[in-house]
């Protein structure tokens, strides 16, 4: 069975209502990423940043996994698929996909706010959208923060990523602007066999290697025409 590896960025969720960060009127129009991505700005002003969180998860809980997302879990009826994501989101295991790795957290969870925890495996569901600084708590008595990881901290799962990458027959990039690093560099792991295609409204082949075919197109449609391109083989 082929492995088809999908890694997607902001611009997957985007047709479910989820605020991009860097487009005109994203999240960073709004917010410092000073004031409330940083492990300093915790620090500084845990109520800002729980609350930032608090909006976000709001905003994914009333979303919903759009038809690209549904397009990537039904492919696993026909190959190995792997979903590597930049997003704090769950709309890819909302949508079906059983194998997903997240580079930067899954605000759905919630994890210790004690020193080091940007390295932790223990993580703990939040139930509804809400963290409450006193209430909520993990065993040891620290705040709970939310699992994402923010500018400045360590990306744990970088490494299974690129060994889930580093053997895929089919790559997928999808809406990703390939600014963000380390993460971006996982588009030069893949093996010099592969077929890999970057789906985005601005896909440029000044952003990929040769290897890559680049579809100017949103999510949905970049996957309908893959989907039908693979199952037609």
């Amino acid at each position: 069975m082929k492995k088809i590896v999908v890694f997607s960025g902001a611009g997957m969720s985007a047709e479910s209502g989820i605020s991009t960060f860097r487009d005109s009127n994203g999240l960073w129009e709004n917010y410092d990423i000073q004031d409330v991505a940083t492990p300093e700005a915790w620090h500084r002003n845990p109520e800002l940043v729980q609350r930032f969180y608090n909006e976000r998860r709001k905003n994914i809980l009333e979303a919903q996994p759009n038809k690209a997302h549904q397009i990537i879990a039904d492919l696993e009826q026909y190959f190995d698929v792997a979903v590597i994501t930049q997003n704090i989101d769950d709309l890819h295991e909302r949508a079906g996909s059983q194998n997903v790795i997240h580079l930067h957290g899954n605000i759905r969870l919630a994890k210790s706010s004690k020193a080091n925890a940007q390295y932790s495996t223990e993580f703990y569901p939040i139930e509804g959208w809400e963290l409450n600084l006193e209430n909520d708590k993990c065993p040891d008595g620290y705040p709970l923060r939310p699992h994402v990881v923010w500018f400045g901290e360590a990306v744990p799962a970088y490494e299974d990523a690129v060994q889930t990458i580093q053997d895929a027959d089919i790559f997928i990039v999808i809406g990703s602007t390939l600014t963000v690093y380390p993460v971006a560099g996982l588009i030069h792991e893949i093996p010099s066999t592969c077929e890999a295609y970057y789906i985005d409204p601005h896909a440029s082949y000044e952003r990929v290697p040769q290897q890559y075919q680049c579809l100017k197109m949103n999510a949905t449609e970049g996957m309908q025409q893959l989907f039908e391109r693979f199952i037609a083989k």
